[in-house]
């Protein structure tokens, strides 16, 4: 298993929160998303490597984009 922290700019509410983790947990492999509205942060956890580019597609997806 392979955790990393994301830093994701945009998210003020729930719905924020269920839309990413919604998103981020649709990508290939990815067995857990955990979502820290106060901070910003998404700590994903997938059985192989995820591309900082796949991340980003799917937070923009939801309507927001990665810090940095």
């Amino acid at each position: 298993m392979i955790t990393t922290t994301y830093q994701v700019q945009g998210m003020t509410c729930g719905h924020c929160v269920n839309a990413v983790s919604t998103e981020v947990g649709s990508l290939a492999g990815v067995t857990q998303v955990a979502v820290d509205l106060a901070s910003g942060a998404v700590t994903v956890t997938s059985d192989a490597p995820l591309t900082q580019e796949a991340v980003a597609a799917a937070v923009d997806e939801a309507g927001y984009e990665l810090a940095g």
